[in-house]
């Protein structure tokens, strides 16, 4: 009755709920359908090691089309595969308890992570353009920081607008030290 993908998961809803993988949608979406498409490939296919490398692979496929990218997904569609090919053939009718263990795992997340004190589902700091004491316009635009992780070509694990946000922290904080240090060292 206890699926082992979702210890995966609890560490990504309760260690890092910040996360763009931790967030409700690429957990519920991201094992409930690589656990379908495991399922599948593994009652379909037949064979174990055929089963589980097309089922893990359509899984992550699945989850890019759909936006719920979730790295224990992969585990899931892994396990589906294999359990389809085992010899209790598993069938849809696995899809019961693995839903019960998703939905109560997000449950548990949302309560847990709200409670104490981290918003869940993520919401981002606002990220002030200008303040009135300190109207610096920043050092480079939102477009920057796109073309840079294109260059890079790499997926990091942190939401484009909370990227942003840090980046405008981190100037708001110098420009107040650049003037206090200005008018100190005017007196």
């Amino acid at each position: 009755m206890l699926i082992a993908p979702l210890g995966a998961s609890a560490v990504l809803i309760f260690a890092i709920p910040a996360s763009p993988l931790a967030q409700p949608w690429p957990v519920i979406g991201g094992d409930l359908l690589s656990a379908m498409v495991g399922l599948a490939a593994g009652m379909l296919l037949g064979h174990p090691v055929f089963s589980a490398a097309a089922g893990v692979c359509a899984a992550i496929a699945v989850m890019t089309i759909t936006r719920c990218l979730h790295p224990p997904g992969g585990a899931c569609a892994l396990l589906c595969a294999l359990g389809a090919t085992g010899t209790e053939t598993w069938d849809f009718s696995y899809m019961l308890p693995i839903s019960a263990n998703v939905l109560s795992l997000v449950l548990v997340g949302w309560i847990y992570n709200n409670f104490t004190g981290h918003r869940w589902p993520h919401v981002q700091y606002p990220v002030p353009r200008r303040t009135m004491h300190f109207p610096h316009p920043g050092t480079y635009r939102r477009s920057d920081i796109e073309e840079v992780l294109s260059d890079w070509d790499e997926v990091l694990d942190i939401d484009i607008d909370d990227l942003d946000a840090v980046f405008r922290a981190v100037e708001r904080k110098a420009a107040k030290r650049r003037t206090s240090e200005k008018s100190k060292s005017s007196e």
